[in-house]
């Protein structure tokens, strides 16, 4: 018998959409919202932590400057 797993683990979900600029204001990623610290550990945090910030990120672009965010659109 093997050791492996007979399927790999599912991909872990994130909210990143490849737009990487931390705003200087905020700390916060102006593509995906989260704070560097959360970028860094996102892989580490659990299932539960990850889906808490998730539910916050919506409510976070209000603290982004609209200007600065209308570079992307």
């Amino acid at each position: 018998m093997s050791d492996l797993p007979s399927r790999p683990p599912a991909p872990i979900k994130t909210p990143c959409i490849q737009v990487c600029v931390i705003d200087g204001e905020t700390g916060l990623c102006m593509g995906c919202y989260r704070e560097l610290t959360e970028v860094a550990a996102w892989q580490k945090l659990s299932e539960e932590d990850r889906a808490r910030i998730m539910t916050e990120l919506p409510t976070r672009r209000d603290r982004i400057r609209p200007e600065k965010l209308a570079i992307f659109s």
